[in-house]
């Protein structure tokens, strides 16, 4: 009587856990399924997941910022012309404290020779739309450093559970699934060259407006926190921090933030690089090398910038060229293959040749 109560009680409980085995798994296929894949519309939210997927993630040269970053430079150009191993950690509308948490995060699997940032971001101190977020903190590995960026961003409609579970943001989805939510329901589609998103059409910049007249002309305190703890996290972990302002002309650029940067980069012997003042010198055109009317620099513009960028990393901060490793050289072959390709690809697509493109 014992032996057989003992297996009922014994059956009970693997049909118990069967049974919540098969509930967690069902909501775990319908959370994979509801989540936004940003596979063809708004491809911005995958940059951040891509860099997980990294066979070698021993990079010289690590990039974080906004758009300015991941539009305007192209690390197969870098490779190609310095043999210089470098990743771009973007995302839109990235602000600087996630730019700083994404660092942390890149420190858990190797530490770079050299961090650029990208300064655009200094003019927000609170984050400003949940879709921004998501698209920076949902491709994140969980971490420490994931925590602390969801707490550090979230708005105030925001909860943490919802990062946890995003089944609970999503699970209204369903009138918006495509056939890309299922295509991509286990691997996603790679939408990017080591971070960089690739666009050869062309739109000259004309007209482009100029700055309104603000009340306040400060970088916020929350802003300049997150700016000293990079510094710090750099110089402790024996990292050059490079500050640049890419070359877009919109949003415009204060000559207030300008010199609030200037003299950050001074008190602290911080090299700082306003590419809007070396036009002449990297050869940028606006009328060939920007794909939107001066926001981003389109392929050709991209290269120009990497170019450039690529001789001061050789010639003033050592960066080495790692071209004859032979892991590293079957790996970018693979990468300038998919980029050729996609350039490629993207010329058909606008019917263009790269002449018409600037390149």
């Amino acid at each position: 009587m014992i032996r057989m109560k003992e297996t009922k009680r014994t059956r009970s409980l693997i049909t118990f856990f069967l049974s919540a085995l098969i509930v967690l798994l069902t909501l775990w296929l319908l959370q994979r399924l509801l989540v936004p894949k940003y596979a063809a519309d708004v491809v911005e939210g995958a940059l951040v997941a891509e860099y997980y997927q990294e066979e070698n993630k021993d990079f010289d040269v690590i990039f974080v910022g906004d758009c300015e970053v991941y539009e305007n430079f192209s690390p197969v150009t870098l490779w190609e012309e310095y043999g210089i191993h470098s990743y771009i950690r973007g995302s839109a509308q990235q602000y600087i404290w996630q730019s700083y948490y994404l660092l942390e995060d890149t420190l858990r699997y190797h530490t770079p020779q050299v961090v650029i940032f990208n300064v655009q971001s200094m003019q927000f101190s609170q984050a400003q739309n949940e879709a921004y977020n998501r698209m920076t903190l949902e491709g994140m590995e969980w971490s420490g450093s994931k925590v602390k960026s969801i707490l550090a961003s979230m708005t105030e409609e925001e909860q943490f559970l919802d990062y946890v579970f995003p089944i609970l943001r999503y699970h209204t989805r369903w009138s918006e699934l495509t056939g890309d939510d299922v295509r991509y329901l286990f691997q996603s589609r790679p939408v990017s060259h080591n971070g960089y998103y690739m666009r050869v059409d062309v739109k000259p910049a004309e007209n482009v407006p100029g700055g309104q007249i603000l009340a306040d002309y400060s970088f916020g305190e929350r802003a300049w926190d997150y700016l000293e703890r990079m510094v710090q996290l750099c110089q402790a972990h024996d990292i050059q921090l490079i500050l640049i302002k890419a070359p877009s002309l919109y949003p415009y650029w204060y000559p207030e933030w300008e010199a609030q940067i200037e003299d950050f980069a001074r008190e602290r012997d911080l090299p700082y690089l306003n590419f809007l003042e070396l036009t002449e010198e990297t050869g940028i055109d606006y009328s060939t090398d920007t794909y939107d009317a001066g926001l981003h620099m389109n392929l050709s513009g991209a290269e120009k910038l990497s170019d450039y960028m690529g001789k001061i990393l050789r010639e003033e901060y050592g960066v080495p060229d790692r071209r004859g490793d032979p892991q590293l050289d079957r790996i970018w072959a693979d990468n300038l293959a998919a980029y050729e390709a996609e350039q490629q690809a993207q010329y058909e697509c606008y019917g263009m040749t790269p002449q018409q493109e600037g390149g």
